[in-house]
């Protein structure tokens, strides 16, 4: 299968105000680097990398990177490793492609999805998802965009673990079986608050107790008559 493609063209100038003069003539400051490659910094094309994104290919994103620099252009097989964005506007301010061997195994994180709704939380209980990504090695023709985990049968207090999941042929993965991926925990009980009427009752009792201990007067001493 054909892979997406990306241009970028490599840079020479560094720094927070380089970076800023690039995004306000809508580009991306990025890094290229690999396992037999050093780190060769480019720039890209905002729009054409947020449509990339867009084609709903998941996290890991596979492409075919276009180096383009005075010396010509080169291609790279890459794997979009990060994407750095902003957290209230969502846009890329930085990204990060890895370059990868289509016969060598890579090392990610894919997201865990939970799908359909729990008989717990249908009587009440509380689903909790506690790992939302697994570490997994495969091959690149091999990578999926996400986990998709049914949880419908889980009554509450049942769990998942990594060793319940059942992955895809060809991926493996190496984090420890006994770690709980979710949980469907049994609801909270809160104590009952007493009643306002309780509450000013037991205050005019313990008003009144303190009111009738501070009436009361000493007996007196009875004085003998000489």
């Amino acid at each position: 299968m054909a892979q997406p493609v990306l241009a970028a063209r490599v840079r020479t100038s560094k720094g927070k105000g380089a970076a800023k003069k690039l995004r306000q003539k809508n580009q991306i400051p990025a890094v290229f680097y690999g396992p037999n490659a050093g780190p060769i910094m480019l720039t890209v094309n905002y729009p054409e990398l947020d449509n990339l994104v867009k084609q709903g290919m998941g996290e890991n994103i596979i492409l075919d990177l276009e180096v383009i620099s005075d010396q010509g252009t080169e291609t790279r097989r890459v794997i979009l490793k990060e994407l750095q964005v902003v957290p209230i506007s969502e846009s890329f301010i930085h990204a990060d492609f890895y370059e990868i061997s289509m016969d060598k195994e890579i090392t990610v994180d894919i997201p865990i999805r939970l799908v359909n709704t729990p008989i717990g939380v249908t009587n009440g209980g509380i689903l909790q998802h506690i790992r939302r990504e697994l570490t997994v090695s495969c091959l690149p023709d091999k990578l999926i965009d996400s986990l998709d985990l049914d949880v419908s049968e889980l009554d509450i207090g049942d769990s998942l673990h990594i060793r319940d999941i059942e992955l895809p042929e060809g991926i493996t993965s190496s984090e420890e079986a006994h770690l709980t991926v979710t949980v469907v925990a049994a609801p909270t009980v809160k104590e009952e608050e007493p009643e306002e009427e309780e509450i000013e009752e037991e205050a005019g009792e313990e008003t009144r107790e303190e009111a009738e201990g501070d009436s009361t007067e000493p007996e007196s001493e009875t004085s003998e008559t000489p």
